[in-house]
């Protein structure tokens, strides 16, 4: 399950030679993956690359057709791991996930890997989540490739090349016998457009076992022969294969006394900004020279100084820090006698996401640096009419919960049970929960890694010497919780409160199936389950509560954080999410009011009359479907509080008027489709009633 069906998606994969396939940049890098022969995939979920994987795994069928294995792995150390298959056999493997943070989960497999090498191509697609858009930490992944010498492909965002640099990257590998990573920032992934499409390949087989090598171990002493081979053999046939298939692209302007050098997933974004300067026109053509760097590590200095030779003044464009590319660029020059001047992080801010408007401001200082008055002297005017365009700049939108998420109801019931018994130190983690740091809940004085709350609150409770309480996912408990939290804290015998929120799915990554779910067609015979994994673990306080329950949630929370003696106590919160909920039960009302069958649907509301307008209800609840509109009472100011339509009747708001003792405005209907005899007799009496007491209230 994903949160979009992938159905056409699919049938664009059986595309054979010379078809065009029209579509996204990551189902783009699906297609050249089994063009490429690709014979193993796994990963991790995580955008911007989760498509990858969703779409894989609802090509099961063509997969198999092709001899494709695909594991959904339960982290990123497991896919990196996988990649071993290619240390031992000629065969091609790829795998996903989410970079830096997946990086990091997976760094341990990943330098065990490099250093014996491959011999059958090894493709690491990460998504590069960097930037204000981004999700995660603010680090790249260059870093941890030059650290372990793997190299790193960064593509230009146009489908045909980011194609032929998967192609390339198995190539590469094998020719070089280092596995390739391959990032893809979310513009790429996302970036539409076509290519013309080859016949897939059948992923190649194993005829036998491969015979014991003590040199292939990453382990000593071949490690220390895997080092010099790094250096003296595997980089020197990288070099020559990029160098040989002219990876790195070169455009040529009318500015020969000026450059550009761009890694390539900045390039749509540079020659917008170029655009927007009038320095480039609209099919792509730039007068100022530009070196877009498909492969950012290894460069190459030959082609560096080619570029470079005859110009005044170059600018490095390498989004983010520290910058590597650019210092590599100086050491380059200053090598080969040079006395081009580079320019980079003087011109260009030293981190944050490239956005085409902070382009536009370094390339105007560029320009003012190197003395390109007749070029630069637009920019002003420019900036003037990019102004007059917006009377104000627009405000920012947080993220949050969605209407109706189960963790919400979770994280009112804390902050009612804190009333009780005081503050708490909480422990937030990766995940649709960590909204909840966010306010109205501002809850979680950390976050440190996917399932690492239970962990990162181990040394809190024996410092304050009160009982600190952790939030984890069930997604964060199968991939990292389980041990490093749980067992840890019961090895260690901690005494700490573990709230786990079951919502069934991988949800921050779009609905992704894990372990522990239960659905339709998905490991009904032998589920995972939280529940039981913790009683054979050894947790002896334990408690499933209901989501939405929050006066049950509130009390069991109180019960947890004071109760007496010491351990772990632990507190399942289950509901399921509900933006898959919604789907699920959309298609099923669908289906039953086609076939004429009573279908209910729950709203709720707030009666003008009643509500006091002092709005406790929303700092409680934090619903996007629970706002304020005018009182429509003349004698009263406050604005009054009011259910919209986007409600999905999941009751929260009733809930936590209830347990918060608020006012009894809110109201609850249920909205009948296709009644039976008895709904409408029910509604003919209820109408009776009440206009008896209307009648009577007139009197």
């Amino acid at each position: 399950m994903a949160e979009r069906s992938f159905q056409h998606e699919i049938n664009s994969l059986r595309l054979g030679a010379g078809e065009v396939f029209r579509g996204e940049g990551i189902l783009a890098v699906t297609k050249a993956l089994l063009q490429s022969g690709v014979s193993y995939v796994g990963g991790y979920q995580g955008a911007p690359v989760s498509h990858l994987m969703d779409v894989l795994v609802e090509a099961e069928d063509l997969l198999s057709e092709l001899g494709v294995h695909i594991e959904a792995c339960t982290n990123e150390a497991g896919a990196a791991a996988m990649l071993g298959a290619s240390i031992a056999y000629p065969i091609r493997g790829a795998v996903t996930w989410k970079s830096v943070v997946g990086t990091n989960v997976a760094s341990d497999a990943l330098s065990n890997l490099a250093s014996p090498g491959v011999i059958g191509g090894a493709l690491i697609i990460i998504g590069e989540d960097y930037g204000d858009g981004a999700s995660v930490i603010q680090e790249r992944s260059h870093a941890f490739a030059m650290k372990s010498s793997l190299w790193l492909l960064d593509p230009r965002p146009h489908l045909p090349n980011i194609v032929a640099m998967v192609e390339h990257g198995f190539a590469l590998s094998e020719a070089s016998n280092t596995p390739v990573m391959l990032e893809l920032r979310i513009k790429a992934c996302h970036v539409t457009g076509s290519f013309e499409t080859k016949d897939n390949r059948a992923g190649a087989g194993i005829q036998e076992t491969a015979g014991f090598d003590y040199g292939r171990l990453s382990h000593p002493p071949s490690t220390f022969a895997h080092e010099i081979a790094k250096v003296e053999q595997r980089l020197p046939a990288a070099r020559a294969y990029i160098a040989e298939h002219k990876l790195n692209e070169h455009f040529p302007g009318s500015r020969d006394d000026l450059g550009i050098i761009v890694q390539g997933g900045l390039y749509n974004s540079l020659m917008r900004a170029l655009s927007r300067l009038g320095l480039a026109d609209a099919l792509g053509n730039s007068s100022i020279p530009i070196y877009c760097l498909n492969v950012t590590y290894p460069l190459l200095p030959e082609e560096v100084t080619q570029f470079c030779a005859a110009k005044r003044a170059v600018l490095m464009v390498e989004e983010g820090s520290p910058d590597y590319i650019e210092q590599a660029m100086g050491q380059i020059l200053r090598k080969a006698d040079l006395q081009t001047r580079l320019c980079g992080k003087d011109c260009l801010p030293m981190a944050g996401e490239y956005t085409s408007d902070v382009l536009v401001a370094g390339l105007a200082r560029f320009l003012d640096t190197a003395q390109a008055h007749q070029v630069a002297e637009g920019i002003a005017d420019h900036k003037a009419r990019s102004a007059a365009l917006l009377d104000q700049e627009l405000p920012g939108r947080p993220p949050g919960f969605c209407t109706g998420c189960p963790e919400r109801p979770v994280f009112a019931a804390l902050k009612l049970a804190q009333k009780e018994v005081g503050a708490t130190h909480v422990s937030a983690d990766i995940g649709c929960h960590s909204f909840g740091t966010l306010p109205p809940f501002s809850m979680g004085n950390s976050i440190l890694g996917f399932g690492m709350s239970l962990a990162s609150a181990a040394a809190v409770g024996a410092a304050t010497g009160k009982r600190p309480v952790a939030i984890m996912g069930d997604g964060g408990f199968w991939h990292n919780g389980i041990i490093s939290g749980v067992a840890g804290s019961l090895f260690n015998k901690n005494d700490g409160v573990l709230v786990i929120l079951q919502n069934g799915y991988t949800s921050a990554t779009g609905q992704q199936f894990m372990p522990s779910t239960l659905a339709e067609g998905h490991r009904a015979e032998t589920p995972m389950d939280i529940e039981r994994t913790l009683t054979v673990m050894g947790v002896k306080w334990l408690r499933k509560v209901r989501s939405y329950s929050v006066a049950t949630m509130r009390q069991t929370l109180a019960e947890a954080i004071k109760g007496a003696g010491k351990g772990l106590r632990v507190i399942i919160a289950d509901g399921e999410c509900q933006l898959a909920r919604q789907r699920r039960v959309k298609a099923e009302d669908a289906a039953r009011l086609k076939a004429g069958e009573r279908v209910v649907r729950v709203r709720y509301g707030v009666d003008d009359d009643i509500c006091s307008g002092d709005h406790a209800c929303i700092r409680l609840s934090g619903c996007p479907s629970l706002t304020i509109k005018p009182n429509p009472d003349p004698l009263r100011d406050d604005p009054v509080a009011s259910v919209i339509s986007s409600c999905v009747g999941c009751g929260l708001c009733g809930e936590v008027a209830h347990a918060a003792v608020l006012c009894p405005s809110f109201w609850r209907a249920e909205v009948i489709a296709n009644p039976k005899p008895l709904d409408l007799w029910l509604e003919g009496w209820r109408r009776k009633l009440i206009g008896w007491m209307q009648g009577r209230a007139a009197i």
